[in-house]
């Protein structure tokens, strides 16, 4: 991939740019390579004129949070675009109606939701991923996904096209949306209703200690590994894991968690083949035992 015209324009698009750039720490799990290009806007005007730029030269990767990704050993042959802080902003459209750009943390916009007395946001305050992230992996908890409350998205095109797209106009599945994977996120408006803040305040605590007493936290793990499989089973992904296979098993510092079968970690250096291997020896075990092919849940970048 060509990009030294693009080292030629650094200085005229409003971001940063880095080159050969590590990505080992820009995700939950503290794995993968390199990325040849990775940007970070610091608004939509610099974000359109980088598009337009690299039109293409290579693959392009939106990271949000880095929450729920897995990246490769190798080196990424395109740019990873990192969206800055000037696409965190959260606002009130109205007193049940609010605007969360897609940098913005879930938990973030669950507060803001709090501090406003507005309910129904409440299951975002688990959920570590950005407002991104969210919308295109239909997010969700507790019985609510982003669906339940979302109005409508703004978005960009690899192209530099903006514009907007109802809520009613997009398909939700099952943490999964069907629209094009040239898309960026740019925000996202939800409307929830009206409620005394402490009441909602009682109800994110009580959903976060469910949440803490299931799950393991302060380790590295991109969260859950894959789809619970509800159209094969009644049975929870993790519960099939722990039937099929011991939690003993590893592939060099990839391991399975012990809290939950379904949180795979990185306990101290796994690259992503032993990550990867791990995955696909629990894919095999629980198919082999079960029938039921099992769905990633994580984003693979290759």
């Amino acid at each position: 991939m060509k990009i030294e015209d693009i080292k030629k324009s650094v200085l005229l698009i409003d971001g940063d740019i880095f080159f050969d750039q590590s990505i080992k720490n820009l995700n939950w799990f503290n794995i993968g390579g390199k990325t040849k290009i990775f940007f970070k806007p610091k608004s939509l005007k610099g974000l359109i004129e980088y598009l337009k730029l690299y039109a293409l030269r290579g693959k392009i990767f939106i990271l949000g949070n880095g929450s729920n990704v897995l990246f490769d050993d190798e080196t990424y042959q395109g740019t990873v675009i990192k969206l800055g802080k000037n696409f965190s902003n959260i606002t009130l459209l109205d007193n049940e109606t609010i605007i969360a750009g897609a940098a913005a943390s879930q938990k973030k916009v669950s507060e803001f939701a709090k501090d406003n007395n507005i309910s129904g946001l409440e299951f975002m305050s688990c959920i570590p991923g950005s407002i991104g992230g969210g919308i295109r992996m239909n997010s969700g908890c507790f019985k609510k996904e982003f669906k339940d409350f979302l109005i409508s998205i703004q978005v960009v095109d690899f192209k530099g096209l903006v514009r907007s797209i109802p809520a009613n106009k997009i398909s939700f599945n099952y943490r999964s949306i069907e629209l094009p994977k040239d898309l960026i996120f740019l925000s996202a408006t939800f409307k929830g209703k009206q409620k005394n803040s402490e009441e909602i305040n009682n109800y994110m605590t009580e959903l976060n200690t469910i949440k803490n007493m299931a799950q393991p936290t302060k380790i590295k793990t991109s969260g859950s590994t894959f789809k619970n499989p509800i159209s094969q089973t009644d049975k929870k992904v993790w519960e099939l894991i722990k039937s099929s296979i011991s939690h003993e098993i590893s592939y060099g510092d990839a391991v399975i968690s012990k809290k939950h079968a379904n949180f795979f970690v990185n306990k101290k250096n796994a690259k992503a083949a032993d990550m990867k291997s791990l995955i696909n020896f629990v894919k095999k075990k629980v198919k082999d035992e079960t029938g039921i092919k099992l769905e990633l849940e994580i984003v693979l970048v290759e």
